[in-house]
């Protein structure tokens, strides 16, 4: 009976310690650097998103947060690497609304986006702008839809490749409109502003980062904004809802995220941080100049994060499936 009674003590004893422990762990969290990382090059609009929180969020974690680039097959070559991570709050993503798309895209994605990763928090949706070579005939976006209509293949839509945020722009304008226009991928969003710029395609949609020089310097024609709310870079450009394009939307947001089993209270402090970096003046000065704002402080939470990412793939997934475009 004594020996049963010190057993139990002892295992309480261990119990409570090993608690103890946890709790202790969590409360020290981060205790060296984490890795952030972004599946694109340096150098393009999402690293230069991360690298302005991961500088803030160093700052209030107590540790450094170092920016990698792993770049490849669309993003998903970067996120299937924190997929297989340790779930301890050292190795983050961030990526952009292509985590939401691959899930549809490709046929033989090595990981889930809805259920291999816990969500942490939105950060930034970047607009996009629909814009035309000068010489293209249509005044108004309501004179585009009927000129696509009535010209459906002869008409050239740019994109920087599948997958691509000016491609899923691009298959949402056709799914909306109900036409097919004639597709041009390139090799990024420069080659192709290039050949809008000199006359080779008639339209393209792409982020008010890469947009907004070309518009202002009158070098190609804007017809609308894909947010609900006008850009206010951009005032006189109507939203593409207003056009008469109902329910249309498409912004490229960005978020953070941790393999699936983080602990909680890890998440909670990785959220925390990220809505400091939100609310730091240096940051919302630099996604002004990048022609967007942080997320307001009702959208930053984890549960939101988290609701969103699934409704993305949702609202994706059929409009993917119609256009019948696939990577491998």
């Amino acid at each position: 009976m004594r020996i049963l009674s010190a057993a139990l003590a002892f295992a309480a004893a261990l119990g409570l310690s090993t608690g103890t422990a946890t709790v202790a762990g969590a409360q020290a969290y981060p205790s060296r650097p984490i890795t952030m990382v972004v599946p694109f090059a340096a150098g393009g609009p999402t690293d230069t998103v991360a690298r302005l929180v991961a500088e803030s969020m160093s700052k209030s974690l107590g540790q450094q947060v170092i920016v990698e680039n792993v770049g490849g097959a669309g993003g998903t070559r970067g996120a299937g690497q924190v997929a297989k991570a340790a779930p301890d709050g050292y190795t983050l993503l961030l990526h952009h609304i292509g985590h939401a798309t691959a899930a549809s895209l490709y046929r033989k994605l090595p990981y889930n986006p809805a259920t291999d990763f816990d969500a942490v928090g939105l950060v930034t949706a970047v607009p996009m702008t629909l814009i035309a070579k000068n010489g293209f005939a249509p005044k108004t976006m309501g004179e585009v839809v009927e000129f696509v209509k009535a010209n459906k293949d002869k008409v050239t839509y740019g994109n920087a490749g599948v997958g691509s945020a000016s491609h899923l722009c691009g298959m949402l304008l056709m799914s909306s409109v109900g036409a097919q226009m004639t597709t041009v991928p390139y090799q990024g969003t420069g080659p192709a502003m290039n050949d809008l710029v000199g006359g080779q395609i008639d339209l393209m949609c792409d982020q008010t980062t890469n947009t907004t020089g070309q518009i202002k310097g009158g070098k190609v024609k804007a017809y609308g904004v894909t947010t609900k709310d006008r850009v206010k870079s951009m005032p006189d450009v109507p939203t593409m809802q207003e056009s008469g394009l109902k329910d249309f939307e498409v912004a490229v947001w960005h978020g953070v995220y941790v393999p699936k089993g983080t602990p909680k209270d890890i998440v909670d402090k990785l959220n925390a941080a990220i809505s400091t970096a939100l609310d730091d003046p240096k940051v919302i000065a630099r996604f002004a100049d990048l022609g967007t704002e942080p997320e307001p402080k009702d959208r930053r939470s984890a549960a939101f994060h988290k609701d969103f990412v699934i409704a993305e793939i949702a609202k994706w997934k059929p409009i993917i499936q119609s256009a019948g475009v696939y990577a491998d």
